[in-house]
């Protein structure tokens, strides 16, 4: 299947989702309010549901600050969108149980999600900071690693916020930066200069592509990041203070990792990391002399309670975690794609303390 099918067939699948949950939305309130369903009521939900598809067409063509602003304002709504509809979900099941008067349950709703949705917004405007220790065996010294992963630099999360990242990442002062996955956003096109600032990494960096890299064209990523000093990693081995970095391009297929790991030359009897973006295929690379790997990619559902499905998608969606005998960290994500919300998650740089055993 091609490229343009599969993706007239997501745009298809998300609109009519979208109207969907729109038409829920809509259709609770004005019960709640009696207001009435006419014209203008569909109109606003059609409207509504074009927007962030509309609004990524404009940023990508025209990229002003009308479609700039458009664009914010739509991934947002989607954010609070998903929110009512959560809090409306709620509300059917509490309904089945208690009598709550139509008003002052939609005027409730409201004001809860209006509180939630600041929180989110504000939430999704830190970056923390968080050390993971690691032990690893045969490690001969010490190391400490900063992972970077989904900074999704775009529209919303501009050159500014990658610039202060690397400010952050500088005063850790880590011996290697590993970026695994979704540098870009693809909501704005990309330009001369975005990313500039990694070439002030003091860190020697590496980095593997995530699912945006593709979806924009790993070519034209790799012409701007060919003026960094950033090694773009690219199913391939590279050794770095005796410890081996392998690094696979990102893939939704289960069988890709084994199939590119069990042709590498990697050395087992030294400890090895693997840098994948998607956090899957978990036993090829414990098969393949893997001792840890990082990944991102599930952005820990970034917005609660579409955490609870990532969670049923994945193995692990976030955090460390033993599987035989490798270890396996998945960032959260150091910034945020669609809506500029976090609930339940938070934007993340990891500190991984790797320590000999």
């Amino acid at each position: 299947m091609s490229r343009a099918i599969q993706f007239i067939i997501f745009i298809s699948v998300f609109l009519i989702v979208f109207f969907l949950m729109h038409f829920y939305v809509f259709s609770r309130f004005s019960g709640f309010f009696g207001l009435k369903r006419n014209t203008y009521f569909f109109l606003v939900i059609i409207l509504l549901s074009s927007s962030y598809p509309l609004a990524t067409f404009l940023e990508r063509t025209i990229n002003g600050s009308l479609a700039r602003v458009l664009y914010i304002f739509s991934s947002t709504w989607m954010g609070v969108l998903f929110l009512l509809f959560s809090s409306l979900l709620v509300y059917e099941l509490i309904r089945l149980f208690v009598v709550i008067p139509k008003f002052y349950a939609g005027v409730g709703i409201l004001l809860l999600v209006v509180l939630i949705s600041l929180y989110a917004l504000i939430n999704a405007s830190f970056v923390i900071t968080k050390n993971v220790d690691v032990t690893l065996e045969g490690l001969k010294s010490d190391l400490k690693v900063v992972q970077l992963s989904d900074i999704h630099v775009g529209t919303v999360r501009k050159t500014k916020f990658l610039e202060r990242i690397v400010f952050r990442t500088n005063e850790l002062n880590p011996d290697v930066v590993f970026i695994t996955g979704d540098l870009v956003d693809g909501s704005g096109p990309l330009h001369k200069g975005m990313f500039d600032a990694l070439k002030e990494l003091k860190a020697p960096a590496f980095f593997v592509i995530g699912n945006h890299e593709v979806y924009e064209g790993l070519d034209k990523v790799f012409e701007l990041l060919s003026d960094t000093s950033i090694k773009v990693l690219r199913n391939e081995v590279v050794v770095f203070k005796d410890v081996r970095i392998v690094g696979v391009d990102y893939s939704e297929s289960k069988a890709y990792l084994g199939n590119v790991l069990e042709k590498l030359d990697i050395n087992k009897t030294k400890p090895a990391i693997l840098l994948f973006h998607n956090p899957i295929s978990l036993d090829a690379a414990a098969n393949n002399g893997i001792d840890l790997q990082l990944s991102g990619h599930t952005h820990n559902g970034q917005l609660f309670p579409f955490s609870l499905l990532v969670k049923l998608v994945y193995k692990y969606s976030v955090g460390l975690h033993n599987y035989k005998d490798m270890q396996i960290y998945i960032s959260p994500g150091t910034g945020t794609w669609g809506p500029p919300m976090r609930l339940g998650s938070r934007n993340e740089i990891t500190v991984i303390n790797l320590k000999s055993k």
